[in-house]
């Protein structure tokens, strides 16, 4: 079962972030509360489907430069930038750099709803993402030497002869090998290994002796 989700709320109006508390709780979403980025960057993260909903301006770390700080530190949540009417201009900047949406004060309940629900939406996504990312890299760690140079092979489209001839190997030897990599990997068929061997980015090994 997916874990509840869970919004970050940064700004440094406190009345805002208890109202903000108020309207993501009233629809079942958990929420935390941080008057300033260091203080977001300085608590425990939940390993749950979250996003952060983040003023522009904020005393210290501005949230502009926050986007870029929580890459570096390999934080990849999605963003929801908050800004007033003098701040567009910033708030275009922050979806140049990846912020999924920015919503101007005051905005509509429904408005930042809709905002987060959609950011959370697209963690849960590259979370499932990472997770069969994950699982295809620990298989694959399980094939031998050769399994992975064939593997690589296949994924560059070349048959079984072709394969044969590059590796100094009988054909007969390509097809086992080709049928224990596929069979570790789980692979259904030859499309999908050559799917996860694209996903893993495997290229072709120097020829082994």
């Amino acid at each position: 079962m997916e874990p509840a989700s869970l919004v970050h709320i940064v700004d440094d109006d406190g009345s805002l972030r208890a109202a903000l508390d108020s309207l993501f709780r009233s629809v079942g979403l958990d929420s935390r509360q941080y008057a300033s980025v260091q203080e977001f960057l300085s608590a425990e993260r939940l390993d749950v489907p979250s996003c952060i909903v983040l003023d522009v301006r904020l005393p210290g770390m501005s949230g502009l430069d926050a986007q870029g700080h929580l890459k570096e530190l390999g934080i990849h949540l999605p963003v929801v930038l908050m800004t007033g009417h003098g701040d567009i201009p910033m708030s275009v900047r922050g979806m140049k750099a990846g912020a999924e949406d920015f919503l101007t004060k005051p905005f509509r309940d429904q408005d930042m709803l809709d905002a987060v629900l959609a950011a959370i939406e697209r963690h849960k996504a590259a979370r499932h993402e990472n997770a069969h990312l994950h699982d295809v890299a620990t298989r694959y760690e399980t094939l031998s030497p050769r399994e992975r140079q064939v593997m690589a092979l296949v994924a560059e489209g070349k048959m079984n002869k072709q394969i044969a001839w590059d590796l100094q190997l009988s054909e007969i030897t390509v097809k086992i090998h080709r049928g224990a990599a596929m069979r570790k990997m789980d692979a259904r068929s030859l499309a999908e290994l050559v799917r996860m061997a694209d996903a893993l980015n495997v290229v072709p090994a120097a020829r082994q002796a």
